[in-house]
């Protein structure tokens, strides 16, 4: 039972709580950033409802509960949580008092041009990809990012006892 236990706390612990120094993100953030590209909502197209981008990750890349993914993404457009936000979203998406953000059917997002630096060539064959959860399609291991994601924006987290925190330099 011990190394069971062991076993499960370290495959969610770099699986899903510790970020990847080649792009600075954890895979839900490059679940959601890489779906958002896929469906094509980029700096310069229009916004689309939140709910749409949560379903598709849902669907292809990450089977683990729309909270987790809604309020990731919630987190990546905030201002006052990253220091150069990833995602670009229009509606209420919080505070820095604490207030949450709108259900996810009420606002919307698309990527910032910072997100598009950690996308740009990934159709170029600049990084591997893995088959997704139920090998339907495939999912970047890690975004080519043309800058330093995890010393520009930092990373939080906690998993089975484990922290992360780091903050933006």
């Amino acid at each position: 039972m011990k190394g069971a236990y062991i076993d499960y706390a370290m495959s969610v612990i770099v699986g899903r709580a510790l970020p990847d120094v080649a792009d600075g993100l954890k895979p839900v953030h490059r679940r959601i950033l890489y779906a958002m590209f896929e469906q094509g909502l980029l700096p310069n197209k229009r916004y689309e409802k939140c709910a749409a981008t949560v379903g598709e990750v849902l669907k292809k890349y990450h089977p683990h509960g729309d909270t987790a993914v809604y309020d990731t993404l919630v987190r990546m457009a905030q201002d006052f949580a990253m220091r150069y936000p990833l995602i670009d979203g229009q509606g209420n998406f919080g505070s820095v008092d604490g207030d949450s953000a709108a259900a996810y059917r009420y606002t919307e997002a698309r990527l910032s041009g910072m997100a598009m630096e950690l996308l740009r060539d990934i159709q170029k064959n600049t990084v591997d990809f893995v088959p997704n959860f139920s090998e339907t399609t495939e999912e970047p291991k890690v975004l080519p990012a043309r800058y330093p994601n995890l010393l520009v924006n930092g990373s939080s987290g906690i998993a089975v006892g484990m922290a992360t925190n780091i903050p933006p330099h």
